[in-house]
């Protein structure tokens, strides 16, 4: 798969390839009707670190992980 960026992250203290397929940032809007539409929105997928997409690590991942994970995203991007 092509990604647009592909960021070294971790999950659970494993290195791994954050593959960043699509990414919209969007000004907040104070009419927005979801949280996407106010903040935008990123679509990922963690890999290994050969860039391989790697499910049984995404299963890892932590509502915590996953917050740092969006904010490694819009930093790269912004």
């Amino acid at each position: 798969m092509k990604y647009i960026a592909e960021i070294e992250s971790r999950v659970a203290g494993i290195p791994c390839i954050i593959g960043v397929v699509g990414y919209v940032a969007v000004a907040g809007d104070s009419r927005a009707d979801s949280s996407d539409d106010y903040y935008g929105y990123s679509e990922w997928r963690v890999c290994d670190y050969r860039g391989r997409t790697a499910p049984w690590l995404e299963a890892k991942l932590t509502h915590a992980e996953q917050s740092r994970i969006e904010s490694e995203i819009n930093q790269h991007f912004n």
